[in-house]
């Protein structure tokens, strides 16, 4: 496809290019600037509809704020795809999400127009105030900029943030975009003209003297006077909240009109009020037709394309594992009343979104706020419900507390359903599931599975469902299951059991989740070199299958454990196990693989994983240096 034309944008390299720019020209360059995203994202694939929305937000940012020494930070940041390419990323822009390519989040090692990295909501105000801090104390005039949706102001950082803002003084600035509903009176001309006049330097000037005389006043007057100043602004504009958390409030404005944007700013950026938050409102998807109709379906996309919207369709296969979690958890609702299911912020990418349609009166969307929806459902469950609390496994981290001390500790019967396990492709580090296994396995109370492949997720569910004596968790990747027929009817699992894929009498090999297809393509390759192998597959991290995991290190000549988590999982557990009861003292070679110590980069999962060393041809090399190492022959050193 054609690139679009952008005779303007072409001349933009960094953002002083655009500041050199007579504001007139802004409109045309905020036209190209979308046009270029849309011809990229359209290759790529990525997020698409929050960065259509903030084209003009991010043209007046940079025009009137002096970046890179005013900081500027996008909460999440996949809003952020065209603060890209105004900061010398253009060249770079179709190289979106792709291996080597640019992240599709702010990334402090990409450019310093990227103070800080983002792809978790609502840290952006906490780190903001931590610049605005800084330069204070060191006496420095930059001031940090914010850039917050609302959907991530249902988060309580967001709110924790603010209330100790008053310490930045005038060097923090917060822009509330507001792309998913109104918060406020609706935007117009009156509202704009209000919000230049209380954020201009002679309004901001007389309230400051205003404020000099009251403080000599006697303390009725003096409160009587703020109350006042507060209620007026108020009734005209909204905002009290943010003033009650000790913001000066500016709002709402018209966040696609550049014309109102720009004299706004620039009285913000020379306000010696502060901290000062501006509420702009936006629309996902602005300036494309179809990201404005469908913004839920082009919030993020495949490739598509740009005159349609019509996204590339994957080729027909199995299941998403998000959908065979939700139809599951479904089936188990006809029959189970108390079965209730709980999102935060994330209902279709966890599969909540069926669960929701089938019963809205037992689904919860918390908004973006993990740790309360741990504790929701703790309350839940101690009031004899069976919640299950569906979070991605890189959102729970932010919930390890509440876990711990709300959950494992009281021995509630909450289920776990983490999505995005292991390693996620194009998201890259901030999003992948590394840690699960390790951060629950040592809780005490705990059960901890993980699903081979889809049919075995089926199973999971319906025995966390039947699972009454305590906390109980299952992990499952992104993305399409393997193509094994679902079950008719679902299996409750012995608890801490695991199950022999086939039976060898050399090697072992171990597996914890979906890497089982990849251990027995190893063991086939080991078995055509003469060399007999167990494929197990464990299903619990914890309880581990101790009988099983004893009698087959205890027979077999080297063992392999594969995993797609961190140290501190499966390897870490068996590997005490081992050492516990002596059974490395005989002479078994044991060898455990799991995620390298590193965060790894966005790319293809299967290039990730062959970066991770946790695919067949890792597991054959693994054998073979364990049996070349400890013997003298190959074939010798087994037993029959």
């Amino acid at each position: 496809m054609s690139k679009p034309e952008t005779p303007l944008l072409d001349t933009v390299n960094l953002p002083r290019d655009v500041r050199a720019l007579d504001q007139s020209r802004l409109r045309q360059l905020a036209d190209e600037l979308r046009a270029e995203m849309i011809s990229a994202v359209s290759v790529t694939g990525g997020h698409l509809g929050a960065g259509l929305g903030v084209v003009e937000l991010t043209t007046a940012l940079h025009y009137v704020f002096n970046t890179p020494d005013d900081k500027l930070i996008w909460d999440v940041g996949h809003q952020a795809y065209p603060h890209k390419i105004l900061t010398g990323r253009r060249d770079r822009i179709r190289t979106l999400r792709q291996g080597s390519g640019l992240s599709g989040f702010t990334k402090r090692s990409e450019s310093e127009y990227d103070p800080f990295g983002a792809a978790h909501s609502s840290t952006s105000i906490s780190a903001a105030l931590g610049f605005a801090v800084a330069n204070k104390l060191a006496n420095k005039p930059g001031k940090a900029i914010a850039v917050i949706g609302d959907g991530a102001m249902s988060a309580g950082m967001a709110y924790e943030a603010m209330n100790n803002a008053e310490a930045a003084g005038n060097r923090l600035v917060v822009i509330l975009n507001d792309n998913d509903m109104s918060i406020a009176p609706p935007v117009g001309g009156l509202s704009a003209y209000l919000a230049m006049i209380v954020s201009s330097r002679p309004f901001l000037s007389l309230r400051e003297v205003a404020k000099k005389i009251s403080r000599k006043l006697p303390r009725p007057i003096k409160d009587a006077l703020e109350k006042t100043d507060e209620f007026a602004r108020g009734m005209a504009m909204g905002g009290t909240l943010f003033e009650q958390l000790g913001f000066y409030y500016v709002g709402p404005i018209d966040g696609h009109n550049l014309d109102h944007l720009i004299p706004v700013l620039e009285n913000v950026r020379d306000a010696a009020e502060g901290p000062i938050l501006v509420h702009v409102v936006t629309k996902k998807g602005h300036g494309y037709a179809p990201a404005e109709e469908r913004a839920d379906k082009l919030h993020a996309v495949q490739k598509f394309d740009v005159v349609s919207g019509v996204q590339a369709k994957a080729p027909p296969g199995p299941p998403q594992y998000q959908n065979v979690f939700g139809d599951a958890l479904v089936e188990e609702a006809k029959s189970d009343p108390r079965i209730c299911a709980i999102t935060a912020a994330m209902p279709s990418g966890t599969g909540v979104d069926r669960f929701a349609k089938a019963f809205p009166d037992r689904s919860f969307d918390v908004g973006i706020a993990e740790q309360h929806a741990v504790t929701f459902a703790a309350g839940l469950a101690a009031q004899g419900m069976r919640p299950f609390c569906a979070i991605y496994s890189t959102f729970l981290q932010r919930a390890y507390d509440q876990v711990v001390h709300d959950v494992a500790i009281q021995n509630l019967p909450v289920r776990f359903a983490i999505d995005r396990a292991g390693l996620v492709g194009a998201d890259g580090a901030t999003h992948a599931g590394s840690f699960d296994l390790t951060y629950l396995s040592t809780l005490p109370n705990f059960v901890v599975m993980a699903p081979a492949d889809e049919a075995e997720l089926v199973h999971m569910v319906h025995t966390a469902a039947q699972y009454d004596d305590g906390p109980i968790a299952f992990r499952y990747p992104r993305g399409a299951g393997t193509g094994v027929a679902l079950p008719e009817t679902p299996q409750t699992l012995e608890i801490g059991k695991g199950r022999i894929v086939r039976e060898g009498k050399a090697v072992a090999i171990l597996s914890l989740g979906t890497r089982l297809a990849e251990a027995q393509a190893a063991a086939d390759r080991l078995e055509a070199q003469g060399l007999s192998t167990t494929v197990i597959d464990l299903r619990f991290a914890k309880p581990l299958d101790n009988a099983l995991i004893r009698k087959t290190l205890a027979t077999h000549e080297v063992a392999v454990t594969i995993e797609e988590n961190a140290i501190g999982g499966l390897g870490a557990h068996v590997l005490t196990l081992a050492s516990d009861e002596g059974l490395i003292d005989g002479g078994l070679k044991l060898r455990t693989l799991r995620l390298p110590d590193m965060f790894q980069d966005h790319d293809k999962p299967e290039l990730q994983y062959a970066e991770a060393r946790l695919d067949a041809d890792a597991i054959v090399e693994t054998v073979l240096t364990a049996l070349r190492r400890n013997s003298v022959g190959i074939v010798e050193g087994f037993r029959a």
